[in-house]
């Protein structure tokens, strides 16, 4: 009985710690994989008058269990209200500031009062240095000399592995798009665009890229359906090759790889830091279509694109709110939410 006993209570010794460690593994693989699960992340611009307060804004990013939030300068009141949020953070410098970021000194101060004062509880990813810079802007030329200083400034404070330096571009820096696999970027763009793949390569960062299939679908609706915009085609739209595309996203995006494939990068990852569709104010301009592209987009980007399939698009959505003091027409209308807080579309984002 001796025996059977203390072979009985070694059994539920064991039992008890091999359930323990699965509870261990399982609380921490959940850590690991939270972030990673959280594709989507919301635009929070601030072009208007009638907006809630920074620290409203955190908590209905909380609220709605959203993570990621990009914002497009170091406003102080918002960096105050993100303090201790554990909402992951990109940072934007917007694009009349990149000439001065040019000077190594400026922009470690930059850095400083930016980034480094916060970093201890503001969750920074990203650093957007420019904001769809063209070739052709006067500012095109400050664009890369400032992601490596502020990239110099961040590995001086050794937030080099937890934060990237990146820009975020649109695709009308593409020469050919259609069909995706043709994607390549314009000879115009390439000389601007290159020397910044190479940065991106070597410091390990994703490529950030404003993709709007609104703008691709009102630019051309005689070609091309509204379903293949609204991700809601019954099926394939466009085949290429072996790919086949039934919507208009996924085509945008893998245009965009294959630009970069073809621009001798094919592991760099791209980052989607807009996309969004207009409730009025112009053209298949709804709250219909614009809740249906919502909702489907933060459905689809879980399974990524025929291109890389599988591997879930880090993506945020255009914008958090309307934004009455934009231009008028749609450029007002992109928000998920109202001015007073209330969702314009029934959606889940976690």
């Amino acid at each position: 009985m001796g025996g059977y006993s203390s072979r009985l209570q070694s059994s539920t010794m064991n039992t008890f710690m091999a359930t323990t460690i699965l509870l261990l593994f399982g609380l921490i693989i959940s850590r690991l994989t939270l972030s990673d699960a959280q594709s989507i992340g919301v635009c929070y611009g601030k072009n208007g008058n009638n907006l809630p307060s920074d620290q409203e804004v955190v908590s209905l990013f909380q609220t709605n269990v959203i993570g990621r939030m990009r914002i497009y300068d170091p406003n102080r009141d918002t960096l105050e209200a993100l303090r201790g949020s554990n909402i992951e953070v990109v940072l934007g410098v917007p694009n009349d500031k990149l000439q001065s970021l040019t000077d190594a000194s400026a922009a470690t101060t930059w850095v400083q009062d930016n980034v480094v004062a916060y970093s201890s509880n503001v969750k920074f990813r990203y650093i957007a240095v420019g904001n769809e810079v063209h070739p052709g802007d006067a500012n095109a030329q400050s664009v890369l000399p400032a992601m490596q200083n502020i990239h110099n400034a961040i590995a001086s404070a050794n937030l080099q592995d937890q934060i990237k330096v990146s820009t975020a571009i649109d695709t009308t820096l593409l020469g050919s798009s259609y069909p995706p696999s043709d994607g390549s970027f314009s000879d115009s763009a390439s000389s601007y665009i290159n020397p910044i793949i190479n940065f991106l390569r070597t410091n390990g960062s994703p490529l950030l890229a404003n993709v709007y299939p609104y703008f691709s679908y009102t630019g051309n609706p005689q070609s091309i359906d509204l379903s293949y915009a609204l991700f809601t085609s019954p099926g394939v739209v466009v085949q290429d090759g072996q790919y086949g595309y039934q919507n208009l996203f996924d085509a945008l995006l893998d245009s965009l790889y294959a630009a970069l494939e073809k621009a001798g990068a094919p592991d760099l990852n791209i980052v989607v830091s807009e996309s969004g569709w207009p409730s009025e104010g112009g053209t298949a301009a709804t709250a219909d279509n614009a809740g249906t592209f919502y909702r489907n987009l933060i459905n689809h980007v879980k399974q990524g694109t025929p291109r890389r399939s599988g591997q879930a698009i880090e993506t945020y959505l255009f914008a958090m709110f309307d934004e009455n003091l934009k231009a008028a027409g749609i450029e007002q209308h992109f928000g998920l939410f109202l001015p007073n807080k209330q969702p314009k579309y029934q959606l889940t984002f976690g």
